[in-house]
């Protein structure tokens, strides 16, 4: 069935005023589309394996999700608002829209390379699951947020530079975050790799910090202030130096090998979590107002009252 076998008929470049949804109709070509939609394109869920066709300027999203497509040949060139192409067989971002002033959103599928991507995208990239090896050729600026995790990246070299929203990398094989944005103002996650250290994270997140379950001995390299949760926690860490001084939510240390909390923040706004380690001493640990330890709650308030009197006047 093609589009111009739709209710639309044929519309051939034409404007259309208004949204088309041509979605779950069986559709195996776009053939008959109108050359300009002044809305929103829907032409998911169908058996499109080719947007030849295809509008060449849509004012809203345009959603071709859930099909068969290997190409984005054939794409629109300008989509104003979001573009959905996630779940099906790219290989190749050849053909991508030259802008996209939404989303772009292409998870799941078989991707090796983000070769044809935008530029920058002003909403949120997604390209995760796919068999990213490389973020060479991504986007330079993302204005919201930048998923790539459950790939097969062994490094971040050729991320964006600038991330207005929060990073996602977790999930790969990474060795090492050089590479990383030099700005995220959202949260970084890059837990579950095969990191170290994390030397290469950017200086300030202003959102959360999540490097756990990732191997790592060392925290040389984390970020200088934290603007939330950080979270070094299922790692083989035996010190804490090199912490971020202050975290404005809570820190999150347990299950690792530290034998002291030498080298924790200075000030930790939320709760300190240093449960399942091999700790013989409270020396280090800051005040928090809420304190998980493998000391008893009597030790624990007896050395916070002793180190900082001032909080129990």
């Amino acid at each position: 069935m093609k589009f111009k076998d739709t209710k639309y008929g044929d519309l051939t470049g034409q404007t259309y005023e208004g949204n088309i949804n041509v979605s779950d109709l069986g559709l195996t070509s776009l053939e008959g589309a109108p050359e300009v939609v002044k809305g929103s394109f829907y032409c998911y869920d169908n058996r499109l394996s080719s947007l030849k066709g295809a509008p060449e300027v849509v004012d809203g999203s345009f959603c071709c999700y859930n099909n068969r497509l290997t190409s984005l040949e054939g794409a629109p060139k300008i989509v104003e608002e979001g573009f959905y192409c996630s779940n099906n067989q790219l290989t190749t971002l050849e053909g991508s829209p030259e802008a996209v002033n939404g989303d772009f959103d292409l998870f799941n599928n078989r991707l090796t390379s983000l070769e044809g991507a935008p530029e920058v995208v002003e909403g949120d990239f997604y390209c995760y699951e796919n068999n990213l090896t490389s973020l060479e050729d991504a986007p330079k600026v993302v204005n919201g947020s930048f998923d790539c995790s459950h790939n097969d990246l062994t490094s971040l070299e050729g991320a964006p530079d600038v991330v207005n929203g929060d990073f996602y990398c977790y999930n790969n094989q990474l060795a090492s975050l050089e590479g990383a944005p030099e700005v995220v103002e959202g949260g970084f996650y890059c837990y579950e790799n095969n990191l170290t250290s994390l030397k290469g994270a950017p200086e300030i997140v202003n959102g959360s910090f999540d490097c756990s379950h990732s191997n790592l001995t060392s925290l040389e390299g984390a970020p200088k202030m934290i603007s939330s949760n950080f979270d070094c926690s299922h790692n083989n860490l035996n010190s804490l130096k090199s912490s971020p001084k202050i975290i404005n939510g809570s820190f999150y240390c347990y299950d690792n090998q530290l034998a002291s909390l030498e080298g924790a923040p200075k000030i930790v706004e939320g709760g300190f979590y240093c449960l399942h380690n091999n700790l013989t001493s409270l020396e280090g640990l800051p005040y928090s107002k809420r304190i998980d330890s493998d000391f008893s709650e009597n030790e624990v308030r007896e050395y916070l009252r002793l180190k900082f009197p001032q909080y129990f006047i």
